[in-house]
């Protein structure tokens, strides 16, 4: 379970895609919770009757229960598919062949136009090909099965048989033309969509981020790429089982046009077959990622490194691999569940095709019987009815499967029109050159999908440039979400955020993160080099070693790129060859570097110095402070209230609103929440054992 697409996340290679040794053929099963195509769910009638606990719903596995808190089930909302499921049938599959063929063909020449059109006209070749071949096996068998003596019958049967041959050699050159190309243009397509897929996910605000609805289409789109590489394989079948199918029919019909309607008959059983476990691989993959999702993590889990200690210091490893295997197991009765449906649906095809056969070779008897058909022209027929029935079959199969595919190519696209919808404003109102302030006015906040209380409720505060700023407050006071607010990264549910007089709702948002720094509390540790982890700061400029050095003075950080064993070009993560790990106080060190190589004109931090000792903690905001001397803003998250004493302006927040403003000395002399908070800190260092010496308290401005 989540050991191959959950893995591979966009354009991964999947368990069933072209690896060695792996069955392709079309209708193959695949395990749930592994491949998106697997059976692993419900079809639409029966996720249904899974909402009444119907007998073929798996039951709920207690470790879902426990470890996510209830079922891991999506409802499928079939109506954001525009009925494209619910029509999943023979006509349909007919009706929508040409449109499925021209979107194969839109993402082949997208990606490689020279390479497509060599597909396409190798493919209509080979089934022309074929076509000659079955009229020239005609002229041999009617040659061979002629009168006169058996000399002149085979140099009668020569010029057709040399007609074979050439048509057998060109059928093969054509056949290592279209591989090669093929071998070209599949990657590609899979590269072009998966580019757009990562490039519009990137776009989106961070609200849509955060949206369960939202994220639940980025986990069913970022198949897209990889069917959209499946989708030119199974179109260039499809193309040259229709050609073949063309030329069969063509010659049955020639023959004797009775032949035609029971060669279809032959085939609808395998086409009603496969239509029908499409229908349920395509609902189990919607309504099943969320649980593969969970079961990948639980197995990451086993293997991460920041979790391999309190698994071994804890014995969590024992708890993870049963809740693994449990929710494994619920995985593997779904399967169960289809493969038995599955058996039940191929027996019904298999006597359909089996009495389809018996009736068209009958009626083959009967012809010859009553004299109306040769056998030479019998023999054709024969040979014409088992080219035209493999070639329907593969027809059927491969439509089938290019259809399947083309609708997680439409979760795709679907991703990409609601990221368009849900990105980033491009373009708006420019800023002040040099604003004098940010006010916040009567702002209201609440995250998506969240109906509690509002993260900040109806709040007005004014930021001074050219100062530090101190916002604080106990957890979920709304601190971290106002300098979200503040960077641009959310917009206020009411009120405004004022840039003097210019609404930030209508500025350009990219030009307003061009003036931010920030300093997350989680601030990423990139996987990369020292020297990356902090250009990525500013990534869009040009690497300056003068800037990066100057960046690493000012975070303090010389001695942490001094103790790598590679200086900058060290790479920073353990899991990689020659990897190296940092201290918790040295990746926050380098994280202040790269907000000091971005050069913002606000600089937001929050907590900078979580992770550092009282030293380093002590020199961190000497440096902040100098910052400001400077003429930069810079807005200070921090629950240590002793370390704002240098802040101009400090914002008390409480439950989502703002209490108190003031300097520090001004609301320690209100006696407000900010003189509690500070009173309950300064108590954890007077309360010592009394042995031990007892030191005065300081006020905020000593030091």
């Amino acid at each position: 379970m989540g050991s191959t697409r959950e893995s591979g996340g966009p354009g991964a290679r999947s368990r069933d895609a072209d690896a060695p040794g792996t069955d392709r053929t079309p209708g193959t099963d695949r395990t749930p919770g592994t491949d998106r195509s697997g059976a692993r769910g419900r079809s639409w009638r029966s996720a249904r009757r899974a909402k009444r606990t119907g007998p073929d719903a798996p039951p709920l596995s207690e470790s879902e229960r426990l470890l996510f808190g209830g079922p891991l089930r999506y409802d499928t909302g079939w109506n954001q598919h525009r009925g494209a499921f619910l029509e999943l049938n023979f006509r349909a599959m007919v009706t929508r062949l040409p449109a499925l063929l021209a979107s194969s063909l839109r993402l082949a020449l997208q990606a490689d136009r020279r390479a497509a059109r060599t597909v396409l006209v190798a493919e209509v070749a080979q089934g022309l090909a074929q076509a000659v071949s079955l009229l020239a096996v005609n002229s041999v068998l009617g040659r061979l099965l002629g009168g006169g003596p058996m000399e002149e019958r085979l140099r009668g049967a020569v010029p057709a048989l040399v007609t074979m041959a050439a048509v057998l050699l060109v059928a093969a050159l054509l056949r290592a033309a279209s591989t090669y190309a093929a071998g070209r243009l599949e990657p590609k397509v899979e590269r072009v969509a998966t580019e757009l897929y990562l490039e519009r996910a990137a776009a989106v605000e961070l609200a849509a981020i955060e949206d369960h609805a939202f994220h639940k289409l980025l986990d069913t789109a970022q198949y897209g790429a990889s069917s959209a590489r499946r989708m030119i394989m199974y179109g260039t079948r499809v193309i040259n089982a229709m050609i073949s199918l063309v030329a069969a029919a063509g010659v049955l019909a020639v023959l004797h046009p009775v032949l035609l309607p029971l060669l279809v008959t032959m085939t609808l059983p395998s086409a009603w077959s496969a239509l029908t476990n499409a229908r349920r691989r395509y609902a189990s993959f919607h309504t099943w990622v969320q649980h593969a999702r969970a079961g990948h993590l639980i197995s990451g889990l086993l293997t991460e490194p920041e979790a391999a200690p309190e698994i071994r210091v804890h014995g969590v490893g024992p708890f993870l691999l049963r809740h693994f295997r449990a929710m494994s197991e619920t995985a593997e009765a779904e399967q169960a569940r289809l493969a038995r449906l599955a058996a039940r649906t191929g027996l019904i095809a298999a006597a359909w095709t089996g009495l389809a056969a018996v009736a068209t070779y009958a009626t083959l008897g009967g012809l010859l019987l009553t004299g109306a058909m040769a056998l030479s022209v019998a023999g054709t027929a024969v040979i014409a009815i088992r080219t035209g029935s493999a070639s329907l079959d593969t027809l059927v199969l491969e439509v089938n499967q290019l259809h399947e595919e083309a609708l997680f190519v439409g979760d795709l696209q679907r991703l990409y029109v609601e990221a368009a919808e849900r990105a980033i404003p491009v373009g708006g109102v420019p800023l002040p050159d040099d604003p004098r302030e940010i006010r916040f006015e009567n702002v209201t906040f609440r995250y998506p999908g969240d109906a509690t209380r509002p993260a900040l409720d109806d709040v007005s505060l004014t930021l001074p440039l050219g100062r530090i700023v101190a916002l604080v407050g106990e957890n979920g006071s709304g601190k971290t979400t106002l300098v979200k607010l503040l960077a641009g990264l959310y917009t206020p549910e009411r009120g405004r955020i004022l840039w003097d007089d210019v609404d930030a709702a209508a500025a350009d948002r990219r030009r307003l993160a061009e003036r931010i720094a920030m300093v997350a509390q989680d601030f990423k540790r990139w996987p990369f080099t020292a020297r990356v982890n902090v250009v990525l700061g500013r990534p869009s400029a040009p690497v300056s070693e003068e800037r990066l050095a100057a960046s690493i003075a000012e975070a303090g950080a010389q001695a942490v790129v001094e103790d790598l064993p590679r200086g900058l070009d060290t790479l920073l993560a353990r899991h990689f060859s020659g990897g190296h790990e940092l201290s918790g106080g040295q990746w926050q060190r380098l994280g202040i570097a790269r907000a000091a190589y971005r050069r913002g004109r606000i600089l937001i931090v929050d907590e900078p110095t979580a992770a550092l000792d009282a030293r380093a903690e002590l020199e961190v905001f000497d440096r902040i402070r100098a910052l400001a001397d400077s003429g930069q803003t810079v807005v200070l998250i921090t629950h240590r209230l002793a370390s704002v004493r240098h802040a101009d302006l400090v914002h008390v927040l409480d439950r989502g609103r703002l209490v108190e403003s003031g300097s520090p000395d001004e609301l320690l002399a209100a006696g407000g929440l900010y003189a509690e908070l500070y009173a309950l800190q300064a108590e954890q260092f007077t309360a010592v054992p009394p042995s031990s010496p007892v030191g005065k308290v300081p006020s905020p401005k000593a030091g």
